[in-house]
């Protein structure tokens, strides 16, 4: 029953999505639509490459880190430890963007060190949080059995742990997705080509464009994430 209603759910929040992305499609105009339709794919292409360097850096850093912060003899400090990573959801995004532009000028670079920055938290936070959630008789039974404070981590915690970990990536993708217009200002090509472009012109279905695509992908990433890990999950036997 519980699955029915789930699936239900979801193809009615799909049904939604999909009429509301016509109603989009509807008002900007399939011919503009068309017209604009080289620089959309190239802009998306551009977005998708930010979006995917960025995260790949903040995976590298955040479950690290996360992992160290939920070790016992860290946890004295964890929690001023991780306003560390904070710093990219506190501080405004314009002014995370602005002090990597001074860092590193304009372009790319900059833009890739704000996403990691606004990135990193949700991971950070969520791997700590899953490992310290982990069951206290399963580390016994853990260190019953002889196993190292290695093999514990890796076949038991981070196993464990990893619906919350996964939790954590996912809202971590959806900002980066988000924010990554943003980085237009600082000279770097994203789907912001059309959205700030539209607001300086006023050209209303440029603006449309540009916020319609960046939602469609921020939502597509996110169910094809949240699809992939829920199959993993159970082929692992973590699922629900």
């Amino acid at each position: 029953m519980l699955k029915i209603n789930s699936t239900a759910r979801a193809l009615a929040g799909l049904a939604c999505a999909l009429a509301l992305l016509a109603g989009l499609a509807a008002w900007i105009g399939p011919d503009f639509i068309r017209q604009q339709r080289g620089r959309l794919l190239y802009d998306a292409a551009d977005h998708l490459r930010l979006v995917g360097i960025s995260m790949v850096l903040a995976l590298a850093t955040g479950l690290p880190a996360g992992v160290a912060l939920s070790r016992p003899c860290m946890r004295r400090w964890s929690d001023r430890l991780m306003q560390v990573f904070n710093i990219g959801n506190t501080v405004p995004s314009l002014a995370v963007l602005a002090l990597a532009l001074a860092a590193l000028g304009i372009g790319e670079k900059p833009a890739i060190l704000a996403l990691w920055l606004a990135s990193l938290l949700p991971i950070v936070r969520n791997t700590t949080e899953g490992l310290r959630g982990v069951s206290p008789a399963l580390l016994e039974a853990a260190r019953g059995i002889g196993m190292t404070p290695a093999q514990r981590l890796f076949q038991v915690e981070l196993p464990n742990a990893l619906p919350v970990i996964l939790a954590g990536v996912r809202i971590s993708l959806v900002i980066n997705v988000g924010t990554v217009p943003l980085s237009f200002l600082i000279g770097a090509n994203s789907l912001g080509e059309l959205i700030f472009p539209g607001i300086y012109l006023n050209d209303q279905p440029l603006l449309l464009l540009g916020a319609a695509a960046t939602a469609v992908m921020a939502l597509t990433l996110d169910a094809l994430f949240a699809a992939g890990g829920a199959l993993y999950l159970r082929k692992r036997g973590l699922g629900r």
